[in-house]
């Protein structure tokens, strides 16, 4: 249950840093390589964002396992 609640806050925060600092290659007028969507992000930062992602998925974690140790939400019979 633990882990399923993290990695449901972890995908959260993912998507959520997902698009900071993100500039396409339309934004910086550039033609990129062939075959590539000028749509695309320029410089993804894709480990960055990820252990990001990661330090904010943990610190709610902490959050929500203290809720429900103290009993706040009630999730217990």
């Amino acid at each position: 249950m633990a882990f399923a609640v993290y990695f449901i806050l972890w995908w959260l925060a993912f998507f959520s840093v997902l698009p900071m600092g993100a500039q396409s290659l339309h934004e910086a007028d550039e033609a990129g390589p062939p075959g590539i969507e000028r749509g695309a992000p320029r410089v993804p930062k894709l480990r960055l964002k990820a252990a990001l992602a990661t330090g904010i998925a943990a610190i709610l974690w902490l959050g929500v396992a203290w809720a429900v140790s103290a009993d706040i939400f009630r999730v217990r019979g």
